[in-house]
């Protein structure tokens, strides 16, 4: 299908930034691909790509042709996966923007759980947090998004949501573990590591302190949660997560407490798809998946 031939070199040629870059990537020549642009250029009557001095980017042109071609990308894929299932297989590729509490065990146990009856349904699941869990959607780059505290939702359809509390992980042998519920007056009495600014619970903790007297300031910052789940230890830091991001099983040196709610309310956690496009059959079967496992692990 010559349309999604054209969209891997267009799209290779902006990831690169250079036509022989994209040449490079692609294992052409830099003349045979800038051939089939120019060809393409002047059978659309526009520039794809503005030439600058140093490589090219996408024109407007160019913009409107590639969202074109992943649309139709999309709809062969969805309706592909309904053809296998009629013959009674469940095949496709389902495409997931997740945020990063949810990478290292929610999303793994979910879609091992779908894959033992589906075992010919293949994943892409890709790190999109907040800012950029939408425009994955809208660009056809993914199928659904499981996302904590979205920045805005107006293209987007919600599916299913699950509010939870911001957890304090500290070390087991913490004074503040022989609580059930911690406050922020008793976090600003220790040395914090809190998230970056771009993700939801760094959002909520930030909030909460506008709100407050309390006033926080962390001794570490990082875009790893699970580097700050593992720091802990024998310095008193505490560090923060939301519960679907922990664990199953009980950590030996580890323990949680959830943030009062008077102090940090509850956040929501995400399912979405783009509105009114038609999911493929294996996503669309992935994410009523997720919206059951969503509401078992609800917390208030």
């Amino acid at each position: 299908m010559k349309h999604l031939e054209t969209l891997d070199f267009i799209e290779a040629i902006n990831r690169a930034g250079s036509i022989r870059g994209a040449a490079e990537t692609l294992s052409i020549t830099s003349t045979a691909l800038n051939r089939r642009l120019l060809a393409l250029e002047e059978e659309l009557g526009a520039p794809v790509f503005e030439r600058l001095a140093r490589g090219v980017r996408l024109s407007i042109a160019g913009e409107l042709l590639i969202q074109h071609i992943r649309s139709q990308r999309a709809d062969l894929d969805r309706v592909r996966s309904q053809i296998a299932d009629l013959k009674g297989e469940r095949r496709g590729h389902v495409k997931v923007a997740c945020s990063q509490a949810l990478l290292p065990y929610f999303m793994p146990r979910e879609i091992n759980v779908y894959r033992a009856d589906h075992p010919q349904v293949t994943f892409s699941v890709n790190l999109r947090d907040r800012h950029r869990a939408e425009r994955a959607l809208v660009a056809l780059e993914a199928d659904i998004a499981l996302v904590f505290e979205p920045v805005r939702l107006s293209d987007v359809q919600v599916l299913a949501t699950a509010p939870q509390l911001v957890h304090a992980v500290m070390n087991r042998n913490h004074p503040l573990a022989a609580k059930q519920k911690v406050r922020l007056s008793d976090l600003a009495q220790y040395p914090v590591g809190m998230p970056s600014e771009e993700f939801g619970v760094r959002y909520l903790l930030d909030i909460a302190m506008q709100r407050s007297s309390v006033r926080i300031t962390p001794v570490i910052e990082s875009d790893s949660f699970e580097f700050l789940r593992m720091y802990p230890g024998s310095d008193l830091t505490i560090t923060f997560q939301i519960p679907i991001g922990l664990p199953d099983d009980a950590d030996a040196t580890f323990v949680t407490r959830p943030i009062d709610p008077r102090d940090v309310p509850a956040g929501l956690l995400y399912l979405a798809q783009l509105r009114s496009r038609t999911l493929p059959v294996g996503a669309a079967n992935f994410a009523r998946q997720l919206a059951r496992a969503m509401d078992a692990a609800a917390e208030v």
